[in-house]
Formats: C-alpha cells, sequence, structure tokens
C-alpha cells in the first residue's frame, strides 16, 4: 500500500480496492489522481491484461445496528477523474454485449451453493426426517432436476468446474486444496463471475471458497492484500472463507483483506509445522469440546481442531455458531446495495452447512433429532429462507432466478465424533443411490439442483441428465456474451434446458472421485475403466467405486449401480472407454 495514499476514514482495504482500481492506470505517467486519492502506478496483477475488467469500488459503512453492512457500491468510471494517460483505462472498463436487453430486463442470479447436501437429505428430494419448509416452498416453484450432477464428488475440483466450465482433472493441481493453497483458477482463466461482469451484472461471493488465495502455496501474507483473490477472477466483492471450516485459517477474507485482523497479533499459516506453544488436538485432547474419528487433529479454534496450523488473529477467528449468520448477512447486503444502485446481480453465495464442523447455533441445535448433522440441515433450510425473504422484501423476487444445488453428495462421519452415524436412524442422505462424497458411484455426484425463475419458469421434474459445468456456457449464450476462445471448454449451452424449454440432456458427462478416476455417462450407460486407489474409504465408510477392473452399469435399469455387466457388454466397454481416451486425451497426470 503507497503510503501517499490517503482518504479520511477510509478502511485499508477500501485503499487496497482503489488501488487495485489504480493499478489499470497506464505505467506512462507520473502518478494517478482519482477522487483525491493520489498513488504511484501499481503493477499490474500476471494475467491481468489477458482478461477484460469491469472494476467497482467498494467502501465500508457501518451503523450502530448493523455493524458488518459491509460497503457501498460507487462505480468506477473516469467521470469526474482526473487521469495522466487516462486513454490508456479503455482496456479496463467493459462495453455491455450489443444484443443483451436494457439493465432492467436482465434477472438477477442468486446461486446457492450447499455443502456436501446428499441427494437424499432434503425433504423435496425424498427425505422424511429432516423438515427443509424453505427448500420444499422453493422446490414447489422450481425446476427440480432429478439428474443433475456435480463434475466431480469433492469440493475443490467440483468448485473449479463450476466457476470455469472445465473440467478439472485436466490439470493435476485441483485436489482437494489446503487452507493455504495457491488460487488453484488461474487469474488468466475466464470463469462464470467474468461473464455475469461482461453483461454488465455486479458480481459478489460470500461463504465457502476452497479454491486457494494468491500465487504460491504457503506463501501468502496473510497480513497484507492476498492476490489472485476473487476479484481477480470476476468477482467485484468477496466475503470468503479461505477454505473449509476444518481448515486453517478460521477467518474471513473480504476482498483480499483479512477481516477485522489487528495488526499487533499478525496471522500465520503452515501446512508443515506446528507454531511453538500452539495446542493441538492431537497433544491436547483435553481442551476440545468435539472428539476426533479422523485427522483434524492440529491447531485448536474454538475448541475444534483443524487440519493445518495457525497463529495469531484472535480478534479476526470466526465463531463456528455464527458461520451461517455471517454469510447471510454479507449476501443481503449485497443484494440491498445492488438494489439501490440499481444494477443487476450475480452472487456466489456459498453455505458451509453441512460440512464439517458440524456446530448449529443454538437456534437449531437439538431440534432435528439427529444430532448436529441434522441441526445443520435445518441451519441451511433456514439461510434459504432469509436469502428468499430478502429477495421479496426488496422487490426482486420476480425478476431474480434462484438456483439451489450442492458442491458434491453427503458424508456421514467425515472426521468429528458428532453422532452422526449413531443418530442417522432412517435418514437416507444418498437416497437410493451408491456411494457419496468421495465416491466415483452416482451418490458422490448426483446433486439437487432447482430453478426457480416466477412467472417466467413454469415447476416441473426434468429427469435430464445435466452437469453444473455447463453454467457457464449456458449463461453465456443466453446474455449474448462471446466467451474467449479456449475458455469453457467442457461447458456446454444447456439453458433452454435450465429455462425447461428442453428434455434434451447432454449425450455423455465425465466425472471424477477423489483419487481423479473417472467415470462416463452416456445414454443408458454408465462405464467406470479400472482405476487405481482403495475400493473402501474407512474413515468415512464410503464405497469409493476405485476396482482394478471396468464396471458398467445399465443406470435407466439399475439406478443403485448393483449389478456390473461389464463382461456381458464388452462392446459398449470398449466404446465408452475409446470416448473417455478421446475427451481426456491431453489430460496432465
Amino acid at each position: 500500500m503507497p503510503e501517499t495514499l490517503n482518504h479520511v476514514g477510509a478502511p485499508k482495504w477500501y485503499l487496497s480496492v482503489l488501488c487495485e482500481f489504480m493499478s489499470c492506470v497506464p505505467s506512462n505517467g507520473p502518478q494517478a489522481t482519482w477522487a483525491g486519492l493520489t498513488t504511484p502506478r501499481q503493477p499490474t496483477s500476471p494475467g491481468r491484461s489477458r482478461k477484460s475488467r469491469k472494476f467497482l469500488i467498494f467502501t465500508q459503512t457501518s451503523s450502530a445496528k448493523h455493524m458488518h453492512t459491509p460497503w457501498k457500491i460507487l462505480s468506477a468510471s473516469l467521470a469526474g477523474a482526473s487521469v495522466a494517460g487516462a486513454a490508456g483505462l479503455t482496456s479496463c472498463t467493459n462495453t455491455p454485449h450489443s444484443s443483451l436487453p436494457s439493465s432492467k430486463d436482465r434477472p438477477n442470479i442468486l446461486l446457492i451453493l450447499s455443502d456436501d447436501v446428499g441427494y437424499g437429505d432434503i425433504y423435496c428430494y425424498g427425505s422424511s426426517m429432516v423438515p427443509t419448509p424453505h427448500l420444499d416452498s422453493l422446490a414447489s416453484e422450481s425446476l427440480r432436476f432429478l439428474n443433475m450432477h456435480a463434475s466431480a464428488s469433492t469440493s475443490t475440483p467440483s468448485r473449479y468446474s463450476l466457476l470455469t466450465g472445465c473440467y478439472a482433472w485436466r490439470r493435476n493441481d485441483t485436489g482437494i486444496a489446503r487452507g493455504d493453497a495457491a488460487s488453484i483458477i488461474h487469474d488468466s482463466q475466464y470463469t462464470l463471475a467474468d461473464m455475469f461482469r461482461d453483461a454488465g451484472y455486479a458480481t459478489g461471493a460470500v461463504g465457502k471458497w476452497h479454491l486457494g488465495l494468491g500465487t504460491e502455496t504457503g506463501g501468502q501474507d496473510w497480513n497484507a492484500p492476498i492476490h489472485p483473490n476473487p476479484f481477480d477472477l470476476g468477482f467485484d466483492y468477496s466475503y470468503i472463507m479461505a477454505a473449509t471450516a476444518d481448515r486453517t485459517p478460521c477467518v474471513w477474507v473480504e476482498n483480499g483483506l483479512v477481516r477485522d485482523l489487528d495488526p499487533e497479533d499478525p496471522l500465520y499459516v503452515s501446512y508443515v509445522k506446528n507454531f511453538p506453544g500452539e495446542p493441538t488436538g492431537k497433544d491436547n485432547p483435553e481442551m476440545l469440546r468435539m472428539g476426533l474419528t479422523e485427522g483434524h487433529d492440529q491447531t485448536i479454534v474454538n475448541g475444534i481442531s483443524r487440519i493445518g496450523y495457525m497463529k495469531g488473529a484472535h480478534k479476526a477467528r470466526w465463531r463456528d455458531e455464527d458461520l451461517p449468520d455471517s454469510i447471510v448477512r454479507h449476501s443481503v447486503s449485497f443484494m440491498e446495495n445492488c438494489v439501490a444502485e440499481g444494477k443487476p446481480f450475480f452472487l456466489y453465495m456459498a453455505t458451509n452447512d453441512i460440512h464439517v464442523p458440524r456446530v448449529p447455533n443454538a437456534r437449531f441445535a437439538g431440534k432435528s433429532g439427529l444430532g448436529p448433522r441434522g441441526d445443520v440441515i435445518l441451519s441451511l433450510d433456514w439461510t434459504v429462507g432469509e436469502a428468499l425473504n430478502a429477495l421479496k422484501r426488496l422487490g426482486i423476487e420476480d425478476n431474480t432466478i434462484v438456483i439451489f444445488t450442492s458442491d458434491n453428495g453427503p458424508v456421514i462421519d467425515d472426521g468429528y465424533a458428532d453422532q452422526a452415524v449413531e443418530l442417522l436412524g432412517d435418514h437416507r442422505p444418498s437416497g437410493i443411490y451408491r456411494g457419496g462424497k468421495y465416491s466415483i458411484y452416482d451418490a458422490g455426484t448426483r446433486v439437487p439442483f432447482m430453478l426457480r425463475w416466477p412467472s417466467k419458469v413454469k415447476p416441473a421434474e426434468p429427469e435430464t441428465l445435466m452437469c453444473q459445468i455447463d453454467m457457464l456456457s449456458s449463461f453465456a449464450s443466453w446474455l449474448g456474451v462471446d466467451i474467449p476462445e479456449g475458455a469453457a471448454s467442457d461447458s456446454e449451452d444447456m439453458m433452454s434446458q435450465l429455462l425447461g424449454k428442453n428434455e434434451q440432456g447432454r449425450e455423455e458427462l465425465v466425472l471424477q472421485n477423489r483419487e481423479s478416476n473417472l467415470a462416463i455417462i452416456s445414454g443408458d450407460w454408465k462405464y467406470i475403466p479400472s482405476g487405481k486407489g482403495p475400493a473402501w474409504n474407512k474413515g468415512t465408510a464410503t464405497d469409493l467405486g476405485n476396482r482394478p477392473y471396468d464396471q458398467l452399469f445399465n443406470i435407466s435399469t439399475d439406478p443403485r449401480e448393483e449389478h456390473n455387466v461389464a463382461e456381458k457388454f464388452p462392446d459398449i466397454c470398449n466404446k465408452l472407454r475409446e470416448r473417455v481416451d478421446v475427451i481426456s486425451a491431453g489430460r496432465v497426470r
């Protein structure tokens, strides 16, 4: 941060984002002045020049009633700005596609991405154990897809594919990310957020991230602005968890800066070794309020031990019980400010529920009868209800497309002793399907997916084969945005299907499990080539589907994938094996 930058009362992260804007100014002038702020030239982030960006500035606001109302959107236009070499700024601002309808006609997009929610976890998809009235109400007004898949059965690769339109397995560095991982999405890649930004939308990301930050794994300075962050990937505003609730650092990162960080108590993170004097779940089990079944035995935060080590940042650490409230609060604030500015928005609202550690707020603790896992399903339903209520209160319910889905399938025991298995009862998170999170079988990737657009989309239950990876190409085509050559290479235009106007699904879809073994669905067939890795994950009691032989299932007659007919139909196996080889050509292993 240049010392000459000065703005009375502005928080540090505001100045950081302003510097981000100023970094677009060409380097052929001595200084740039904008809105009374002066700063020396800042280098453009790597890859920035390869992508067209539209910049917004966010300023902090607060009130006694709502201290965390995070910002007010101000257009970073050139009006009133005096910039040396201003002509060079034209590459930093997009012009919306000429074929786009006027701003008032473009619907807002609210994408709610839940975490580890299984096909059978919510009432409208077959659960009778946990009431989910808000999700059920949403389902009654939505296209409720019955054959929608995440591209992978684990978080990081699934989210990567959703946001980039590219299969994660094409690269060998897109597995489950550490909390100090470098940005999995390169800032030169075109993303779903970039596309909406190019279409004239304000873009926001709130909640779980788990896609890495910065340029070097383990090399982040958590006490300074971190780049790349979601802003560099198309999001005008971000308020995110660096990874997941079970991984350090257990802090919120807002627009690339750790929120509420005390400079006298700096943050340090390591995934190599502990910091001297810091207690861990392994060495100090007496300090835990939640026991462990596997791993998660490193730094203790809020009486819960995590994966990874951290030191400092005590004022910035989140309280697990409050994670849903914080996600709701910042999501609603984003929508409120977009409405106030008269700008359509795309909000990527990624909940932490129902991922471990499952620590329900007191409003939900003990209410489900299924222990903490059931309680956080109630919390998830409340989160969705709060978002839907905000749309209604703001008068934008009819002009907002709401999408609800999950990043992958369910897991019961995922490392913490929260009685998820013991109290499961008759609840079947996977529905009728085999496997779960981490698995190549259907329960790993088949996820709930609902799309509501009042008066425009009629409720229905299509069985169309679909994948989240197609969202980028679908919305780009619909909004008239040209995707750069080579981007979203695995994403197909399925917008007519998403709007219920076409029942022709994907012809084929490639899926990925934890070990990055692949499967392909084509018509009635699902083929799983022989793959390496354990067949069974003992810790989570999950059939991963890894076998030293081919598997073939007729999923139209055998949706539970119980009868391997590979030996009976060798020609089909050969044909589908060839398709996998063609699709995965050039894969980096």
